[in-house]
């Protein structure tokens, strides 16, 4: 048997956005054709279970063998929720989270730079209210500045017992260490094989790749739906 786990935005879907209603028609036929098979698909994703059903709506929420929310700090079934692991940042972080976002020279800023969720954070110096393109353009920025990653590094110093990971166009999670995506893998017996957006160092998807057994990393919904199609299909 095969557990196949898969991110969400980058993933699944355009950052933010719905799945792409043809590519929701495919997926859902193959995650059906592939439990007939005998495997198991789970999502394992940053997000919140709101944002998690406005993106893929609740038929595929309940289709698929279970959806570990905000890196697998939580986990529903069927849309019943099997358990969570809670955490909350401190005032020193959050203060320090705040100051980094106020020093930031990007321009347009947007709202809510800090979104608490169970067992994590995540923390955008633009704002988590940005829209679409101001989250394109941003994201051109900061490939080129690499603010997340720097902010992440220093961060990562100053408290050594958590974890910060850039992921998406904006932002990056933080949880205690090993409260990662990573974590679900320790849950699973079978082999699994994972798809993720930012697979690379550093990337909130990193953890969860270099544990699962096999790992493609893709630039979107059809770059997964070429790879699914080439090793996968059923």
């Amino acid at each position: 048997m095969t557990t196949f786990l898969f991110d969400i935005d980058g993933t699944l879907t355009n950052p933010r956005e719905p799945m792409n209603p043809e590519f929701a028609k495919y997926f859902g036929e193959w995650v059906l054709d592939t439990k007939l098979n005998g495997d198991q698909i789970f999502f394992v994703t940053g997000s919140d279970k709101k944002k998690t059903v406005e993106q893929i709506g609740m038929p595929l929420y309940r289709l698929v063998d279970g959806v570990y929310q905000n890196c697998g700090n939580q986990l529903f079934i069927k849309n019943a929720l099997i358990y969570e692991s809670k955490w909350m940042i401190s005032a020193h972080l959050r203060l320090d989270l705040l100051i980094l976002a106020e020093k930031s020279p990007w321009f347009g800023k947007a709202k809510e730079n800090i979104e608490e969720r169970v067992g994590m954070a995540n923390f955008s110096t633009i704002g988590r209210t940005a829209t679409p393109k101001q989250r394109k353009a941003y994201a051109l920025w900061d490939s080129a500045t690499n603010e997340r990653y720097k902010n992440a590094q220093w961060l990562s110093i100053r408290y050594p017992r958590l974890q910060f990971d850039v992921g998406g166009e904006i932002s990056m999670d933080i949880y205690p260490k090993g409260k990662d995506k990573s974590q679900v893998i320790k849950q699973i017996k079978d082999e699994t094989v994972f798809f993720g957006d930012r697979c690379e160092e550093g990337g909130n998807d990193h953890t969860i790749a270099q544990a699962a057994d096999k790992h493609h990393q893709v630039e979107g919904w059809m770059e997964t739906r070429y790879v699914i199609n080439s090793y996968y299909k059923v």
